[in-house]
């Protein structure tokens, strides 16, 4: 039987959907991200890929601040309104902000609504464009502490994987002294993992081989 193009195409459209999920299905990942389709996509697409852009440095880091006590799930769903309240999450706009501005912020339901962490994501705007002064960029600065090479771990189970390292406490250290907040080294190495500065999906992971094959294509 001849099915009507719509139909025909429907079942092409379900059968290779079916396939991409079964293929899915199938890719040993870090266990971390469960089986939250959003959670999935972060850690297939983003988490451990390293970043170089500055504002996309100020987003990850006013995000991993913001996480404190709160699930990274929660956050990354909220990621796209962060944006849109942040403008972008451009440093020189943001830095400028005064009270008007974090009132607006505090009243907005789709970000997390703790005047911490909101005057923090300004100071830190702030400190960006002083470090982007001295040291020409927040990533020159950021991948100093690495010698701006990924550090590629080779962890065998979550339960390996370190809360903070030397090179996150140092960045603690430097940050904290620069006026920086909400950068405590657990949560710089939060930083660091996200941005790509440390590879830690663990060996078993599909995306640890592909990261590292990633990185050294480019070197």
């Amino acid at each position: 039987m001849v099915l009507p193009a719509i139909l025909a195409y429907s079942k092409k459209t379900f059968i290779l959907n079916s396939k991409n999920q079964e293929r899915n299905t199938m890719k040993t990942r870090c266990s971390w991200c469960g089986s939250d389709p959003l959670y999935i996509s972060y850690h297939d697409t983003y988490w451990g890929v390293p970043i170089h852009d500055d504002t996309k440095l100020f987003e990850m880091l006013v995000l991993e601040g913001t996480q404190a006590g709160l699930s990274w799930l929660t956050i990354l769903k909220k990621q796209q309104h962060y944006r849109t309240a942040f403008d972008n999450f451009d440093i020189k706009t943001v830095a400028r902000y005064g009270n008007s501005d974090v009132e607006r912020l505090l009243a907005d339901p789709g970000i997390v609504r703790n005047r911490l962490k909101v005057a923090s994501a300004i100071r830190n705007a702030q400190c960006i464009l002083e470090i982007q002064n001295e040291f020409g960029s927040f990533d020159n600065f950021l991948w100093n502490f690495v010698n701006h090479r990924t550090i590629h771990n080779s962890w065998n189970s979550l339960s390996e994987v370190p809360a903070r390292t030397d090179e996150s406490d140092s960045m603690s250290k430097d940050l904290k002294k620069r006026g920086f907040n909400f950068v405590g080294s657990t949560i710089c190495y939060a930083f660091m993992q996200s941005i790509g500065m440390v590879n830690d999906h663990i060996v078993s992971c599909f995306r640890h081989k592909e990261i590292l094959l990633n990185q050294s294509a480019f070197q």
